[in-house]
């Protein structure tokens, strides 16, 4: 038996998910891409710089990229959550329903 991941370190199962997302965002990046230009105070770059040492990022355009499809995401998000809010109620959900929701999950296409 292993022993279990250290606090901020991946388990075997997160480290496999990454991997997926990595894959699935070297594929976006396949498609063409345009240059964007942008003025920053000093202090802003300085940070972005400090960001890509110690983040992870290859330069400063990976890390802005990445902090536009968080906000994209974000975005995405809170639709989703006004469009719930907005909608009509239903009928209660229990232990049950959510029960069925991670069968359905398990059992899908690709799982």
């Amino acid at each position: 038996m292993s022993d279990p991941p250290c606090q901020g370190e991946p388990s075997d199962r997160s480290s496999r998910q990454i991997e997926r997302l990595a894959k699935f965002w070297h594929a976006a990046y396949l498609v063409s891409m345009t240059t964007m230009n942008i003025s920053l105070p000093e202090s802003l770059k300085a940070f972005v710089d400090e960001q890509v040492s110690n983040g992870g990022y290859g330069t400063s355009s990976e890390y802005v990229r990445e902090l536009i499809r968080k906000d994209r995401a974000m975005h995405a998000l809170r639709t989703l959550l006004l469009e719930g809010a907005a909608s009509q109620p239903t009928e209660a959900v229990d232990a049950g329903y959510f029960d069925q929701l991670r069968q359905r999950v398990r059992h899908a296409p690709g799982k």
